[in-house]
């Protein structure tokens, strides 16, 4: 039996639909405030015979940080692909982010163990990496300063990526993808979804800053295929395309017919956007939307040398333009 945790998820739901071409039932593990609607949604961007896959679904309530409920998500399970994750910025959810992250991720290792797992593939992230040294890009080799001025998210992230590790010497058959920003489809309020959503409203502005980008399909076939095969105890850093906000801005803007963003915005004029958006959230009681730690983030430049897993298994990133216009056609067709 597979067992998927976090399917619920942008990566996690188009992991369902591939895992449910070559098999007959998948176990997934979903919270009692998950959305399962967004799984038939990611469906539908594939086929139309979406109730037939969704009935394979084998769902299970569970929180990963709940053992009781985890331990019944286990039961007949050889393959793990642990995708559940809490994502946020704020310092004040750091309590949170750690229960999820690092202690929820130490709970499925040790599930692993236990029922004597045959692999596990967990889902990083480019967090959990060093930052570009000297020009040179950054690898699986490039090693997390905890010096550095890092974000909540990246910590913890790094805490549940070392639980991984520990279960890799204590004998668990585990691999490790470590994903730029995923593109994907069906989470338009959320993650990546909000840069298209964002875009086909149009964008006059933009920040200097860089990153990796990949397409969520490509993570998902990678991570089946470093599961199928004798690839072990080695984590893979997936980016198809290097690319500044910019450059990124300006292809979807000209895919969605919009005008490209041409107003650089200054780092300071958003860390004092950030400052109000402080105080409006401390007088209204409303969620933080623009945190110090996103700021820095917008103007981080990064560069990824992401080449390792083309070379060990048979595999080739999809063209970061064909990404693009893909989602951007079923972004304007579903709303």
């Amino acid at each position: 039996m597979i067992l998927v945790t976090g399917a619920t998820g942008l990566v996690g739901a188009h992991l369902l639909f591939a895992l449910l071409q070559k098999h007959n039932t998948v176990r997934a593990t979903h919270r009692a405030s998950s959305d399962l609607q967004a799984v038939k949604k990611v469906f539908s961007f594939y086929t139309d015979d979406v109730e037939t896959l969704y009935k394979k679904i084998e769902w299970i309530e569970a929180n990963i940080i709940e053992l009781p409920a985890l331990l019944l998500a286990f039961k007949d399970v050889n393959t793990v692909y642990h995708c559940a994750a809490f994502i946020s910025f704020n310092p004040k959810k750091y309590y949170d982010l750690t229960k999820t992250n690092v202690e929820g991720t130490a709970n499925v290792v040790n599930l692993c163990l236990k029922n004597k797992v045959e692999k596990l593939c967990y889902v990083s992230s480019i967090a959990t990496l060093g930052s570009t040294l000297n020009g040179k890009p950054i690898t699986e080799e490039t090693h997390w300063n905890p010096e550095e001025n890092n974000n909540v998210y990246s910590i913890t992230k790094y805490g549940a990526e070392m639980e991984v590790w520990r279960g890799m010497r204590e004998g668990l058959n585990s691999v490790i993808v470590n994903p730029g920003v995923i593109l994907g489809e069906g989470f338009w309020n959320s993650s990546s979804g909000i840069i298209f959503k964002n875009a086909a409203r149009g964008m006059k502005y933009y920040t200097t800053g860089s990153s990796g980008f990949v397409d969520v399909r490509d993570v998902v076939s990678t991570m089946i295929q470093l599961v199928e095969s004798d690839r072990s105890n080695q984590r893979y850093l997936l980016v198809a395309a290097n690319l500044s906000y910019l450059d990124l801005f300006t292809r979807l803007s000209i895919s969605f017919g919009k005008k490209p963003p041409s107003k650089a915005i200054g780092k300071n004029t958003m860390l004092l956007l950030s400052k109000l958006d402080a105080i409006l959230s401390f007088l209204f009681r409303r969620k933080r939307k623009l945190l110090k730690s996103m700021v820095h983030s917008m103007y981080n430049i990064s560069n990824y040398n992401a080449l390792k897993i083309t070379t060990q298994l048979d595999f080739q990133y999809t063209p970061i333009d064909e990404t693009l216009s893909r989602v951007v056609k079923n972004y304007s067709s579903s709303s």
